[in-house]
């Protein structure tokens, strides 16, 4: 890997750990066990390293989501596993990092948002044409529309102001979100194939 992909990575693993506004670039060159000057050999600043790391992060969403693509036996068996890959993520994320890009870092929450609507849409857009075609889903909705009103959900299931952590578990409310969602677009074949995959995983 190279040098900035892994310091990037590990201060993508360090920012989901401990928040970002608590981490100086002092704290993030000890911990990743490198001298602040050589960290500053491949940022500006504090804010150019978390955009840094905002891109690296939707380039490994975007890989992990393409390997469920590839892997998938069918729509129903893709959106699963995207929904899996959702609440891992929500795992290991630490709120404080999305609280502290809201309020601190507005213009790179703003990038994030941007790029997480653009990749969930192509690929929830991407899902619900396959699983139309395969007879799963239903054929009377736009997948144009449902698409993006998939991707205005997904972030609105992180706002801490419509879901407050402490009384709401993000696992729970993510799956709660998928099953909302597909039973809103699969056909009567789908729900069975829906069911089936429920069972296997119980």
């Amino acid at each position: 890997m190279e040098p900035i992909k892994k310091i990037l990575n590990e201060v993508d693993h360090l920012f989901l750990r401990y928040g970002i506004k608590s981490m100086t670039m002092d704290s993030i060159s000890k911990e990743l066990g490198i001298s602040k000057k050589t960290l500053y050999q491949f940022v500006d600043n504090k804010t150019d390293l978390i955009e840094q790391v905002i891109r690296w992060h939707m380039e490994a969403e975007l890989l992990a989501l393409t390997e469920i693509r590839e892997n998938a036996k069918d729509a129903i068996d893709e959106i699963l596993g995207i929904a899996q890959y959702g609440v891992q993520q929500l795992r290991e994320l630490n709120p404080t990092a999305i609280y502290d890009l809201q309020q601190h870092y507005k213009k790179v929450w703003d990038l994030l948002e941007s790029l997480h609507m653009q990749h969930v849409y192509a690929f929830i857009k991407g899902n619900l044409e396959k699983g139309i075609e395969e007879g799963l889903y239903r054929n009377d909705f736009n997948p144009d529309i449902v698409a993006k009103l998939y991707g205005g959900k997904t972030l609105l299931v992180a706002n801490e102001d419509v879901f407050p952590l402490k009384d709401y578990n993000k696992e729970k409310l993510f799956e709660e979100y998928i099953q909302y969602h597909i039973h809103g677009v699969a056909s009567a074949k789908g729900l069975k194939r829906l069911e089936k995959y429920l069972s296997k995983e119980k």
